[in-house]
């Protein structure tokens, strides 16, 4: 499995929904994987071996509705999550998200994407929450 794609219902407006997913400072409130982030692009990583310093560039296009980032790592690898807002109505909106291998060895690949899939597909329904809060 190379990539998993994961998508939500959102009833919020495009620009509610855009703002809050393209502010990397939301991160840590909707996702597991951010530990900690800040404005100037650093960024701290909850990973199951620990904790791991990043920079964070936040790509977003609210024209095109695409909010994608890139994780740069101590090691020079190189992470990317790519995601898609898309307006409904003037209310609503849907979400998804492709998920794609992280940047680990081949060998540790066999079902980190599949983990992380799950977790996504919690992180989503917690975006969800905070988002129609």
């Amino acid at each position: 499995m190379l990539y998993d794609v994961k998508h939500i219902g959102l009833n919020v407006p495009f620009a509610q929904a855009f703002s809050y997913i393209a502010d990397p400072l939301t991160l840590p409130e909707w996702t597991n994987a951010f530990a900690r982030t800040d404005s100037d692009g650093h960024a701290t990583l909850a990973t199951p071996e620990g904790e791991v310093e990043i920079f964070l560039e936040v790509i977003a296009d609210p024209d095109a509705g695409t909010v994608d980032w890139k994780m740069y790592f101590p090691d020079d690898s190189v992470g990317t999550a790519y995601s898609r807002l898309v307006a409904l109505t003037g209310e609503t909106c849907a979400y998804s998200f492709t998920l794609t291998p992280p940047p680990v060895p081949l060998e540790a690949l066999e079902g980190a994407l599949s983990a992380q899939s799950e977790i996504l597909a919690q992180e989503l329904k917690t975006l969800k929450t905070r988002l129609e809060a």
